[in-house]
């Protein structure tokens, strides 16, 4: 009879955050499945648990997946963990519990902190609907067509992003949302130096021009206004607008016109022509 696998969350910061449950399911499985071999086994030595470590992490999801999933199906039970918070979640976790549920075995979630649910909480921003983007996309082109897909998002918007980039990606969702648009910024959540600071994107940008950032931080980002009603409709200027914003993000003139004739009553080539030479623009970036 095949085993189960448990989807174990674990602590973002603070150890105290570990529950008794997930403890406990660390102390009955017969192996751990850890993104970071490392990482888990301090938290082992800290419950004074010994258990067998499998490394599992992006760039050994095939192998070891398969291997993971030959023990379950052989009737071991397994403890997928991450290094913190909860598996599975913006994390290569993903594809173990996609495989292991398309081969019939019983995955069970142990929950506990979340990063992205626990800055949400505590943003002071809507939080009846809201979407997950994680980590915005490293390659530019990318980067700017998935905000250019965001741009008319009425929820709250989530994003995770390290220290050495945040400066960028404040720059890049100026350049998508406004520098008026209300952000919370959480940093080191659970951790000492805890800090949540509500504000806008011109706001956030000129605090870490001055001021480096440390920590992790979960970037939550308040979602567009509704639609204007009838009669304030947008106008080809606006829509030339959103088409060099992106534009300025480093996408070249065709895909800027394109993104922006999305939801407008423009078409494509309407908006290039305004680009191309029309009031207020030059030549369009190619």
């Amino acid at each position: 009879m095949p085993g189960t696998l448990y989807v174990v969350a674990t602590p973002i910061g603070n150890l105290d955050d570990l529950t008794p449950r997930a403890a406990a399911t660390f102390g009955s499985v017969d192996f751990i499945a850890a993104e970071d071999t490392r990482v888990t086994l301090k938290l082992l030595n800290h419950l004074g648990l010994k258990k067998p470590l499998v490394s599992y992490y992006e760039h050994n999801l095939r192998e070891r997946g398969q291997m993971i999933l030959a023990r379950i199906l052989a009737g071991e039970n397994c403890a997928l963990c991450s290094d913190a918070g909860m598996p599975a979640v913006s994390d290569p976790g993903e594809v173990l519990v996609r495989d292991a549920l398309a081969a019939g075995i019983r995955v069970v979630p142990v929950p506990a902190a979340c990063a992205c649910v626990s800055a949400l909480a505590v943003s002071g921003q809507a939080t009846g609907r809201f979407v997950f983007e994680g980590f915005l996309p490293t390659n530019r082109r990318q980067r700017a067509e998935r905000l250019a897909a965001l741009a008319g998002e009425s929820r709250t918007m989530l994003f995770y992003e390290a220290p050495h980039k945040l400066r960028m990606t404040l720059d890049d969702l100026i350049a998508a949302f406004g520098s008026q648009r209300s952000v919370t910024l959480a940093r080191e959540l659970t951790k000492l130096h805890e800090e949540v600071v509500k504000t806008t994107l011109g706001e956030a940008a000129a605090r870490y021009r001055d001021q480096a950032p440390r920590g992790e931080f979960v970037l939550v980002l308040a979602g567009a206004d509704p639609a204007p009603p009838p009669g304030a409709e947008q106008t080809l200027e606006d829509a030339a607008e959103t088409a060099r914003a992106l534009q300025a993000q480093g996408m070249a003139a065709s895909a800027a016109a394109r993104e922006a004739a999305k939801g407008s009553a423009f078409s494509k080539s309407e908006i290039y022509r305004l680009l191309a030479g029309g009031k207020g623009g030059g030549s369009p970036q190619s």
